[in-house]
């Protein structure tokens, strides 16, 4: 990886010239960097693939673990995108 471009510093002002003086101007403010670099991700494997019984199966256990209240909230909430999605455009 090549070294960064010089900026300023929106902490102090001062110009910034180089990655290893980047990391040490966060260190010293008390800042870490943080960055959503796609090579630290796990690689997204998709749903797994079960039979339709032990889909139905797990559909039925996550509908029994829920309260009468987040069934409501949840049935309108597939109601309401169903009703989004039909419209004509």
């Amino acid at each position: 990886m090549g070294d960064i471009q010089p900026y300023q510093s929106m902490l102090t002002g001062e110009m910034i010239t180089s990655r290893s003086r980047h990391r040490e101007h966060l260190k010293a403010h008390g800042y870490e960097e943080c960055g959503n670099d796609s090579s630290l991700k796990k690689p997204y494997t998709g749903i797994p693939d079960v039979s339709p019984e032990k889909r139905k199966e797990l559909i039925r256990s996550q509908i029994d673990a829920m309260t009468w209240k987040e069934f409501r909230a949840a049935a309108k909430r597939d109601a309401d995108r169903i009703k989004w999605n039909s419209r004509e455009r």
